[in-house]
């Protein structure tokens, strides 16, 4: 039998170590040996001796938050030896290696898959309010380890070496250690009132040191997963900003 679809750049890719390697721009390839965490449903095949076990947001505290917050990631527990294929509807796949004091930022909607030596919580991005991607809260992982996101189209990295603003339904994930707030981008006036509209009318803003990763698409609270519901009044204080802040 003969075909295109099986020349070479179409095989499966093969690697000595295990870990998380793209198989292409669009699959995630996991060539496991122990454990690593990955979005519920985000399996399309497996070869080998593999378990899975879902984990809901991951611990009772990050159920908690997610069910305050409508932000997280439904996880699952993927353990064995074998191969495991990975991807969330078509989306583009990309890897992320986190060192030690590395801090990221992401919409939970965009998480695909990461090392179980990551630890990551749910955060409320500060100075944001309802503006960011996936409402107040974005999940943070930090440590030692790979982690893939998803972005709907080829992004582009941004340098935070100057204010940047960034329309928040295209905004991915960010270094955690940058500073955020949101940003009035179109000014009110008489054209407003009348209802003609740029349609930029707030922006997130980022300062600090650091980088951004923008997807050429812009989505709605939820991003391509649509499970992070980002539909939280903001209200930050209380008991729920206490609960947030640990």
């Amino acid at each position: 039998m003969r075909s295109e679809l099986f020349s070479a750049e179409n095989l499966e890719k093969e690697s000595a170590q295990p870990g998380l390697r793209l198989q292409n721009s669009k699959l995630l390839k996991a060539e496991l040996n122990g454990e690593f965490m990955a979005r519920q449903g985000s399996m399309v095949a497996y070869q080998g001796n593999v378990q899975f076990e879902a984990l809901g947001s991951g611990g009772i505290g990050k159920f908690i938050k997610s069910k305050l917050t409508g932000e997280g990631v439904p996880l699952m527990r993927v353990r064995g030896t074998g191969d495991v294929f990975l991807a969330e509807r078509a989306a583009d796949v990309h890897l992320i290696d986190l060192e030690p004091g590395d801090g990221l930022s992401i919409n939970g909607a965009n998480v695909l898959a990461f090392e179980s030596t990551l630890n990551y919580d749910i955060k409320m991005v500060g100075g944001a309010g309802m503006m960011s991607n996936a409402g107040l809260f974005n999940c943070v992982f930090s440590g030692h380890g790979r982690i893939a996101v998803t972005t709907k189209g080829t992004p582009v990295v941004l340098s935070v070496d100057q204010p940047t603003y960034v329309d928040p339904q295209a905004a991915i994930c960010w270094s955690a250690s940058l500073q955020t707030g949101y940003h009035r981008a179109e000014q009110l006036g008489l054209g407003t009132l009348l209802g003609r509209s740029t349609g930029e009318r707030f922006t997130m803003s980022f300062a600090g040191q650091g980088f951004v990763v923008v997807q050429p698409s812009e989505e709605p609270p939820g991003g391509l997963a649509g499970t992070g519901s980002g539909q939280q009044s903001g209200q930050g204080g209380g008991l729920l900003g206490n609960i947030l802040g640990n």
